[in-house]
């Protein structure tokens, strides 16, 4: 014996209103979408109109194609059951609606819903369903061809059903419909597409509902998704991974204000308002399912933005480099991935560098080679000293910098790309005449015992510039060991003795503090007869190399710049006599 399911209306009620749909105002939107599709069903030509009366109850009319009695059964009545509406042709390709659950949303707001409607010369029928479960069908006054939905408001429920709400619900959902709907005798819809204004009419309503003044507007176009509309670049930047959502319409019907998945992740300086007749929305109608269409219009909308951006690059770079200057980001995340993309940042996108701010094109013509460093702290500390040098240097430690550089290189064969070891600035450093560095043996040999338990290598070389005293220098190979050792420390046994084993492969370079001589307080310190002075002095000169290099501080470095500082304080300070 087979049975069938009994399906419990407060608890479908329950679950459209706390699960599916996110407010209840969307009940504007699924009556609107009802009567669009039965003018719709007329057929061409038809002239459709919708009235929407507010006071004790709503009322909306439309002179759409109208229910018979068997007809009101299959629709209203059956919930889940899509066959015969396609029967009925309610589910062709122009119609909005698609999943039949629309007039259960009213019941989030109403506790009775009267449907008066008649189609064609077929005798007129009231169809009236209450929020428990009951129905029940009845013929009605005669009428014109069309239906009359009319909703008795729910206790607290009543704002939902006033004249200010449901104009601005209307209004909201319901503008861009290409047939006349009015509330309460103000007609809220005509208005045209706003990507088809005028220029200055689309940054008006950018700036209106949006909410902001775009930058530009990329007009978009993706006939396999029947979707027009518009990309708005914003003036400002943004977070990066803030997902903005987008205003989208199907079949002229909003869908929702922020829907997310229309652009990909590196277009998140753009806002989309659009209209498309072939995406498809989830049962809620509040989002678009993600699927391979769905998937294809990204692409194909990224192609349009990319295509912009080539354009302004061509006929007017002074406004690309405004727009480099506020959403580089972007841009860099695309030129990940996107050759053309990594040519334009290579010949527009300044990026800094010990000369300035200038493109990496120019940077290749000046020096040849793309040096840069590999973090801010990195650049910081070798920019002066490298451009002494007429050594040209690229800050990379940027967000994408210094990978965009490297993927330069790699797709580019006569582009060369260098990260600059810190230790290779010794290289370029001036040699001492063997005189002098034969009478500074003493000094460094003293120098290099109280810098020897920081394993620190003390070098003097003369450089510039003169006023940089000492410069602390850690190669690449160095600053492995150091985290290698860190990590050995803090493993356990099992991971320490693996760490053990292959710490015999990690190479064991030491970092250097290069003392400048031609920096006159260098000298000075160095021709100290005072050993204990002259300890102290390159003690402090290694803590501001430190400092100024912004190296991370070790417990045994912070003790030394402690007893050096004092120990210079105690020497600069006579003892009182007693």
């Amino acid at each position: 014996m087979s049975n069938t399911f009994q399906v419990d209306l407060r608890g479908i009620v329950d679950l459209l209103s706390h699960h599916l749909y996110a407010s209840p105002r969307v009940y504007v939107r699924e009556l609107l979408q009802n009567a669009v599709d039965a003018i719709t069903a007329v057929g061409p030509g038809h002239v459709g109109r919708v009235e929407i009366v507010t006071g004790e109850t709503l009322r909306i009319s439309d002179n759409g194609i109208g229910l018979t009695e068997a007809q009101v059964h299959e629709l209203l009545a059956t919930i889940g059951r899509s066959s015969k509406r396609d029967e009925l042709g309610f589910a062709r390709h122009e119609f909005l609606g698609q999943f039949g659950i629309g007039l259960l949303s009213c019941f989030m707001v109403a506790d009775e819903i009267r449907v008066h409607t008649r189609r064609g010369d077929a005798p007129a029928v009231v169809w009236t369903g209450s929020s428990d479960g009951r129905y029940e069908v009845t013929a009605g006054p005669e009428r014109e061809p069309g239906t009359t939905v009319t909703l008795m408001p729910r206790r607290g429920a009543e704002h939902f059903l006033t004249g200010s709400v449901v104009t601005d619900l209307a209004s909201q959902y319901g503008s861009l419909l290409p047939v006349e709907v009015s509330v309460d005798g103000r007609v809220v819809t005509g208005g045209g597409l706003p990507w088809e204004l005028p220029h200055s009419a689309r940054l008006a309503y950018a700036e209106e509902t949006l909410g902001f003044r775009p930058f530009d507007v990329i007009e978009l176009n993706v006939p396999a998704a029947g979707l027009t509309g518009a990309a708005f670049v914003l003036p400002t930047p943004v977070n990066p991974a803030s997902r903005g959502g987008h205003r989208v319409y199907l079949k002229r019907m909003l869908l929702a204000e922020s829907v997310e998945g229309l652009l990909p992740e590196w277009a998140f300086f753009a806002r989309c308002v659009v209209d498309s007749a072939e995406l498809r929305p989830t049962a809620s109608r509040e989002s678009l399912y993600d699927d391979g269409q769905l998937a294809e219009t990204r692409e194909a909308i990224a192609d349009q933005i990319r295509g912009w951006l080539v354009r302004l690059a061509a006929t007017d770079p002074r406004r690309l480099g405004e727009f480099l200057r506020v959403h580089h980001l972007g841009v860099k995340a695309l030129a990940l991935h996107d050759d053309e993309m990594l040519r334009l940042v290579e010949q527009w996108y300044p990026m800094q560098t010990n000369m300035g701010e200038i493109t990496l094109a120019e940077f290749r013509e000046r020096y040849g080679v793309l040096r840069y460093a590999a973090t801010a702290d990195e650049f910081r500390q070798l920019a002066a000293v490298a451009a002494a040098q007429d050594v040209g240097l690229i800050n990379g430690g940027y967000v994408y910098d210094a990978e965009l550089i490297e993927r330069l290189a790699a797709r580019d064969s006569e582009v060369r790309a260098e990260r600059l070891d810190p230790t290779d600035l010794t290289t370029r450093f001036l040699p001492l005449e063997a005189g002098t560095e034969l009478g500074l043996r003493p000094f460094l040999a003293a120098a290099q015992r109280r810098l020897d338990r920081l394993g620190c290598e003390v070098v003097v070389r003369a450089f510039d510039p003169v006023t940089l005293p000492a410069l602390y220098l850690v190669s690449r190979a160095a600053a492995f060991h150091d985290e290698f050792t860190a990590s050995r420390d803090q493993a356990d046994d099992l991971w320490g003795g693996v760490l053990d084993a292959l710490s015999q492969t990690v190479p064991t370079d030491r970092p250097q503090l290069v003392l400048n001589h031609r920096n006159p307080l260098v000298r000075r310190v160095a021709a100290l007869a005072d050993v204990e002075l002259a300890g102290l002095a390159v003690e402090s000169l290694y803590g501001q190399a430190l400092l100024l290099g912004h190296h991370p501080i070790r417990p045994s470095d912070a003790a030394l710049l402690t007893t050096s500082f004092l120990g210079l304080l105690d020497r600069a300070v006579p003892a009182e006599e007693s």
